[in-house]
């Protein structure tokens, strides 16, 4: 398939620059190959799962990976901005960087502007490392570790997607907001968006009703907002992001399966990951390293049953993935849809119940 394939209209005004409040009134598209589409909200959820289910969320935690310095080379100074993309090592980290053309290895940049609080944690300072292709750098930091992370939370943004960042600025409700309420592993530049329509209570409900909760962790990279370049979907690189689901974790996935639950990944980062881990017959098996899977149509799926997921960009490689998952068709269908009854789309917008075309 080509990349044109993917590609459809979306007005402007179908672009979320708030989420929804409550979190679960969002809208919920249900999509199910060979029915109806129906119209629901999140908050709609437990009726549509069974006890035995099992939804998987990833719990990482997205820290604010844009931050704006100067570049200091001899008596020059240049304003740069960088947003952190993966972090390679205690200090290290590759970044995409604006203005990219202004930067050579060995410079030095000072990021933030220290306020009382950042003077006790030392200066936010890099040596570019590497330069890279696209403006992406690799930033060897002074301060490493719990130090680092310390700093980066001070006086960093949070990095929000280029279409809601070109249209307002972050703000402090964003810290709450772009975050899911589950959040525990730093390390996420992007959020795992599906998951910020859930709520106390609405875990609460699904919980109750003999719904499972797993937690699995995969590190959202900048890369998830690039965009496809190549006409062959064959051609394109897939970013790589780091994941982790330790071993127990699995052991319940499988048992929950062979009992009849169905499993559900809550985001397309879930998915990834869980169709990283399983073998060739749909056991899950623990990982802990980086993934770069591509799913397109033709894909088979082998350890996931529903996914619970936005809506995504055209031509994009996650609009790819629910075309994989519930046919291509179906999903042209069903954003069609969407897009003619008013969803919203993107990070902050509504959501959809996917269930895999068999």
């Amino acid at each position: 398939m080509k990349l044109a394939d993917f590609d459809f209209h979306l007005p402007e005004e179908r672009i979320a620059l708030r989420p929804a409040i409550p979190r679960d009134s969002a809208r919920l598209l249900l999509v199910e190959p060979g029915a109806a589409l129906r119209d629901l909200h999140v908050r709609d959820l437990p009726g549509l799962l069974r006890a035995g289910d099992v939804l998987v969320v990833n719990d990482t935690r997205v820290i604010p990976a844009r931050l704006k310095g100067v570049r200091l080379r001899g008596e020059s100074r240049v304003a740069v901005e960088a947003t952190l993309h993966r972090q390679l090592s205690g200090h290290v980290w590759t970044a995409f960087m604006r203005p990219g053309k202004k930067l050579a290895p060995g410079d030095r940049i000072s990021f933030g502007e220290p306020s009382d609080r950042a003077c006790l944690l030392g200066a936010l300072d890099a040596t570019v490392r590497e330069k890279g292709e696209g403006g992406e750098v690799t930033l060897a930091f002074d301060l490493s570790g719990p130090d680092l992370m310390a700093a980066i939370a001070e006086r960093g943004m949070m990095p929000l997607p280029p279409y809601i960042a070109a249209k307002r600025g972050e703000d402090a409700q964003d810290r709450a907001d772009y975050q899911t309420i589950y959040a525990a592993e730093d390390g996420s530049v992007a959020a795992p968006t599906a998951g910020l329509h859930f709520t106390p209570e609405l875990l609460g409900r699904l919980e109750a009703m003999g719904v499972g909760f797993e937690r699995v962790t995969l590190h959202v990279g900048a890369g998830t907002f690039l965009p496809v370049k190549t006409d062959e979907l064959a051609d394109h690189r897939m970013h790589a992001e780091w994941g982790e689901i330790d071993a127990a974790t699995a052991d319940r996935l499988n048992a929950a399966r062979a009992a009849g639950g169905r499993v559900i990944c809550v985001g397309t980062t879930s998915l990834r990951l869980l169709e990283s881990a399983a073998d060739e017959t749909g056991a899950i098996r623990p990982f802990a390293a980086e993934t770069a899977i591509f799913i397109t149509p033709g894909y088979r799926f082998r350890a996931v049953d529903g996914l619970m997921t936005n809506f995504h960009l055209p031509k994009s490689t996650l609009f790819m993935l629910v075309c994989a998952f519930a046919g291509f068709e179906t999903m042209k269908a069903a954003y069609a849809h969407a897009i003619a009854d008013g969803y919203r789309f993107y990070s902050y917008g509504d959501a959809s119940l996917l269930w895999r075309e068999v």
